[in-house]
């Protein structure tokens, strides 16, 4: 339920690197255990800010009266085919702070990023995501679009977004993300997350991996 006067007052902006640290624990705070015992989220949002393909014009942080509750990290990807490879966007996380989640600060963060990204002339987002959500942004399975993962696999958490009309017609081919989406070992991600808050682990109903 959207709630009018904390959107009032909800700040998106990019972040700085005094954002860092706070806008971790928010990513940390927002998929700890929802997936899976624990989460990866924030040590990626930490590489990523180093990865070439990184695209810190478009990412942008949500702050509400002083606090950051939410950011939402962009990237390049693209898709290859045959004979072509697609420039296409990507990103990951989005997330909010669960004091704020349900609020309507996600929905404002990914609807101000689609519009600057349309603006800068991108032509599509590609994301693995909740299939319950994104939908409503424009975003339809990739299978659609004659897109796979790089395995050649089609889920309904695999989708795709034009950010214009027509912009994947004819793109067919398999979608890659750059290398730092997969390279988040279990060591690493414990010995960054000490930094933080701890937090027990635990397996829940509906996780991935239950």
């Amino acid at each position: 339920m959207r709630d009018k006067y904390m959107l009032e007052r909800l700040v998106i902006r990019e972040e700085t690197p005094a954002d860092h640290y706070a806008a971790e624990l928010a990513a940390k705070r927002a998929f700890w255990n929802l997936h899976r015992p624990g989460c990866d989220e924030h040590y990626l949002v930490h590489l990523l800010r180093d990865d070439p393909a990184y695209i810190p014009a478009l990412s942008r942080v949500a702050e509400l009266d002083g606090s950051i509750v939410g950011g939402i990290w962009y990237s390049e990807a693209r898709v290859e085919g045959e004979d072509q490879i697609t420039p296409v966007l990507t990103f990951g996380p989005l997330c909010v702070d669960p004091s704020v989640q349900k609020k309507g600060a996600g929905s404002a963060l990914l609807a101000h990023t689609m519009s600057l990204a349309r603006q800068a002339g991108h032509k599509a987002i590609i994301i693995y995501g909740e299939p319950d959500y994104y939908p409503r942004f424009g975003f339809r399975p990739c299978e659609v679009y004659g897109i796979t993962t790089p395995q050649g696999r089609n889920f309904p958490a695999f989708m795709g977004a034009e950010l214009r009309p027509g912009a994947l017609a004819g793109v067919r081919g398999k979608f890659y993300e750059t290398e730092t989406f997969e390279k988040l070992p279990p060591e690493a991600v414990d010995e960054y997350d000490r930094r933080f808050p701890q937090m027990p682990k635990l397996r829940l109903p509906g996780q991935w991996n239950t």
